[in-house]
């Protein structure tokens, strides 16, 4: 017997335990000391590619840089202004949420939006105008917001004539845009069009707009990083909660609003401080900017974009360029509005899911346990949810903590090969679109994202 063996026989043993409970319970009815290791299997088909990704000599170092750009971002809202300026939108030209789609594949509320903004522009005489000029294609364009430095919430449908929230990153130098947030209900981004919705969308770009320009002009600009961080002390989550931040964001320019446009500013502040999901689109433009900061650092396997379109749910990689990634969008599960129920629900949209991409919605619901009233679940759901994301991503947030978590950073930068090998799934909240054109919002939940948008991009990494 070699004098390994006899030093193991000559003390109590120490068991590690892995996988199947059984065998640790019946240790532990033995009294046997042991340690027991969260281990799973990678997901099925990865091993390969996930061994080639971990053997890339690159990919530590290139993680390292790709998340410290992403969290040493410092997000300033430093303008307000109309979408053919910023963004040099022409007359016809339409963005949306999500990876690239055609109007053939686009869902209810993606068609609802864009006949919408069809209206809104005066490039339609009526909802059936719209239709069939958007099924022609003629004189039309449709491209993802993310090719355009934008995001935007559900359907996402910018047009020329509205206005965006600018934002610029301090310390990289990058910016990103967000439309304004029209509210709650039947609303654009859920797919209504209604003459409503057009209204609201006029005034928007008539008085609005021109009065927080104005008062940022004279304000000068808003730490977007201070705020996130300070609202999450406060309760938001800031995706489906962001009572708190918009309370916050009332507070830095309601002065400037007052002085800059006395003759509205009654009723710009009276429309903001009614809709409490306000700064969203900010919060939104300040994710967009701080996830590509940590674009292009080669061998990253780092994810810097989460969207959807209503049809397809696709990811973006550091280290992968422009190239998106796709799987089918689910049906969240979630709370309904009034008689809605699954049937009514559209497959999930949206850019917003750039707020768990940096590290906040369902990342940071152990920040807001009243959410699960809107989501559904209860607070220690919200408290799982945030904790297990801490095994897929590379860093914890220096500045967006946790109080319940004993002020612990939010995790942050979701990492290909760890969804891989774990098997585990961002989570995300969201709102819920009706399918049907012209619906609206018809409730809230959780849903994840397809494994295969995950797995596409970690084989793609293995050729890049």
């Amino acid at each position: 017997m070699n004098p390994t063996t006899l030093s193991m026989l000559s003390r109590e043993p120490h068991v590690i335990t892995a996988g199947t409970a059984l065998l640790g319970e019946a240790l532990d009815q033995q009294a046997v000391a042991r340690t027991d290791v969260d281990w799973r299997p990678p997901v099925p088909g990865t091993a390969a590619a996930l061994a080639a990704a971990l053997a890339d000599p690159r990919r530590e170092r290139a993680n390292a840089t790709a998340v410290g750009r992403m969290v040493s971002a410092r997000p300033r809202l430093v303008g307000v202004r109309p979408a053919r300026e910023v963004l040099g939108l022409e007359p016809g030209t339409f963005l949306h949420a999500g990876p690239p789609i055609s109007w053939e594949r686009a869902s209810g509320p993606m068609r609802g939006a864009l006949i919408g903004a069809m209206l809104f522009e005066g490039l339609a005489s009526s909802p059936e105008d719209a239709e069939e000029r958007l099924a022609a294609g003629s004189g039309i364009t449709l491209d993802s917001c993310h090719h355009h430095r934008t995001v935007g919430p559900m359907a996402g449908v910018v047009s020329p004539s509205m206005w965006m929230l600018e934002v610029a990153d301090a310390e990289h130098g990058g910016a990103a845009y967000c439309s304004l947030n029209e509210g709650l209900g039947k609303v654009l981004r859920y797919g209504a069009y209604g003459p409503e919705v057009v209204e609201r969308l006029r005034w928007m770009g008539d008085v609005l707009g021109p009065a927080l320009q104005a008062a940022l002009a004279l304000s000068g600009p808003l730490d977007l990083r201070a705020l996130i961080a300070q609202a999450l002390q406060m309760g938001d989550e800031l995706h489906n909660r962001n009572r708190a931040a918009t309370s916050l964001m009332v507070r830095e320019l309601a002065p400037a609003v007052v002085e800059a446009a006395p003759g509205h500013a009654a009723e710009v502040l009276r429309f903001i401080n009614g809709n409490d999901h306000f700064f969203l689109n900010a919060g939104m433009a300040a994710a967009k900017v701080s996830a590509d900061a940590a674009r292009d650092v080669p061998g990253s396997s780092l994810v810097v974009a989460m969207a959807r379109n209503g049809t397809d749910f696709g990811i973006q990689v550091s280290g992968l360029g422009d190239r998106w990634f796709t799987g089918p969008a689910e049906v969240p599960d979630g709370l309904y509005l009034g008689a809605y129920g699954p049937g009514d629900a559209n497959p999930d949209i949206g850019d917003s899911t750039i707020t768990e991409t940096t590290g906040l919605g369902g990342f940071a619901m152990a920040a807001a346990p009243a959410i699960v009233r809107f989501v559904g679940g209860d607070v220690a759901d919200a408290v799982a949810a945030t904790t297990s994301m801490y095994e897929i991503t590379l860093a914890e947030h220096p500045a967006y903590q946790i109080p319940g978590l004993g002020f612990r950073g939010t995790p942050v930068g979701i990492d290909v090969t760890l969804v891989a090998r774990t098997g585990t799934l961002p989570v995300v909240n969201t709102g819920i679109a009706g399918r049907v054109a012209g619906t609206g919002q018809v409730g809230a939940g959780l849903v994840s994202p397809p494994m295969e948008a995950f797995t596409a991009a970690l084989a793609a990494l293995t050729d890049a």
